[in-house]
């Protein structure tokens, strides 16, 4: 049996794949505990960059940045995973790369991630491979209407995918997607939507956060609250999912299991992302360990952290076009102090870009959500009138 790795300890240096908000967040929860940061993204004064000890700005197909990149880390991960694969390949000979490249390679593919998923015994809705609008009409009248129709790769707060409620719907949707691979998806009637976050360590060590309820509005997270106000035994059934799932695919690192709880009390797995979450980022303020701190933990070969919520909690997203009227008044959503505030270095705000998030605890979750919804109301009251 092989020995296990030793520990990559504070002071050593972590790459990271990506300069994105959750890279950003992830370099500073490891300079807190004494790492150096090194990001690697395609982007000058990216959101990770910004405080990261060094930031290289090339492709991620680019072998010899690639290379030189990897021999100045102790360990390779990423913060989202439509890098391209070559990235984590040309990395691995050189350093470890945290999620392995063979979970990137099926996680960023959403024919590979259903199929894996069908195929090692875990929920999810029926799906067939669409390559032609002939395969889409067959599929439709196979599985029936309504569905939706995904590209099978590079999707993400709701790009690649189309709605098919009807019939006619379907040379239309084909066209939107100019002829790529695509995914059917049988619609889901669901009750809620769920998240599981977790780890596993190098010695197969397992931790889950606590379930996160989401809601969402155009296909984007708008609010995230914990506990999930579902039943323990479902909690338990998504935890043990989301173990089975890190388990079978070996993940050293973070993985984030995003669910459907059908009407009838079913969970479905919906897709995979083995990173840090849009739906954690209320851990910063409300778990023992947040969730950036544990995917530092688990791809060092630490001990994982403790899950525990200290309180309930809630998250809800700030994207740009909280900025059309102006500044947004950071004063009046910080007033109450169980709100904190995570802005995330981006100079552009734009619709639908996320620009940051706001956390609020409470007594209860109902608390939780309405000092955090309010908070953000009080931020563009002046581009939202009536709001009081």
């Amino acid at each position: 049996m092989p020995a296990t790795p030793a520990p990559i300890l504070p002071g050593a240096t972590i790459g990271v794949l990506g300069g994105g908000q959750l890279g950003r967040m992830f370099a500073l929860a490891a300079r807190a505990l004494g790492y150096r940061i090194h990001i690697l993204s395609p982007e000058y004064d990216a959101p990770a960059g910004q405080v990261a000890d060094l930031e290289i700005v090339a492709e991620y197909e680019d072998v010899h940045r690639m290379r030189q990149f990897a021999r100045g880390v102790s360990v390779v991960t990423y913060e989202f995973e439509n890098v391209p694969s070559l990235a984590a390949e040309t990395a691995a000979p050189l350093v470890p790369v945290r999620p392995g490249g063979n979970v990137l390679h099926v996680a960023q593919h959403r024919l590979r991630e259903k199929t894996f998923l069908r195929d090692n015994g875990f929920p999810v809705t029926p799906f067939r491979r669409i390559a032609s609008l002939a395969d889409l009409a067959a599929c439709a009248a196979e599985l029936g209407l309504p569905a939706v129709l995904k590209t099978t790769g590079f999707g993400y707060d709701g790009k690649g995918q189309v709605k098919l409620r009807a019939p006619d719907d379907l040379a239309s949707a084909w066209d939107r997607l100019l002829g790529a691979e695509a995914v059917f998806e049988s619609f889901v009637d669901f009750e809620k939507e769920l998240s599981v976050i977790a780890a596993r360590s190098i010695t197969g060590e397992f931790a889950a956060f606590p379930v996160f309820e989401n809601t969402h509005a155009n296909h984007i997270l708008d609010v995230t609250f914990a506990p999930a106000a579902i039943a323990p035994e479902v909690v338990t059934a998504a935890q043990e999912l989301a173990r089975g799932i890190l388990e079978t695919l070996d993940v050293v690192g973070l993985l984030t299991v995003e669910l459907f709880l059908t009407r009838d009390g079913r969970l479905l797995v919906n897709e995979l992302a083995p990173r840090p979450h849009n739906s954690g980022h209320l851990t910063i303020d409300a778990c023992v360990t947040s969730q950036f701190e544990q995917q530092l933990r688990a791809i060092c070969g630490l001990p994982l952290g403790s899950t525990e919520l200290r309180r309930p909690a809630a998250m809800a997203n700030l994207l740009g076009e909280l900025w059309s009227g102006g500044e947004p008044r950071w004063t009046a959503a910080l007033g109450h102090p169980d709100v904190r505030l995570h802005l995330y270095g981006k100079s552009q705000p734009r619709k639908g870009r996320k620009m940051g998030h706001i956390t609020a605890a409470g007594a209860t979750v109902e608390d939780a959500v309405r000092r955090v919804t309010h908070a953000r109301e009080l931020l563009c009251e002046p581009c939202l009138p009536g709001l009081q």
